[in-house]
């Protein structure tokens, strides 16, 4: 079974972060994170914190390593 975590900031359901082998696959449902949609990161913790930044500030406030 899949285990899955809801990414919500300022009470906005951003996605969700789905557990694989690899890390947690970030799933966007909203359009300001599309871009995150399919990247692969190492902790939920880096998933929720990217996430964050480019809902908040409309972009990336640092350069991260995506898998795809």
């Amino acid at each position: 079974m899949l285990q899955s975590h809801v990414i919500e900031v300022d009470g906005a359901f951003l996605g969700a972060a789905v557990r694989n082998e690899s890390g947690f696959r970030f799933v966007a449902i909203d359009l300001r994170v599309e871009q995150l949609d399919g990247s692969v990161w190492p902790t939920l913790a880096d998933a929720k914190r990217l996430a964050s930044q480019l809902y908040r500030h409309g972009r990336l406030l640092s350069a991260p390593v995506i898998r795809q």
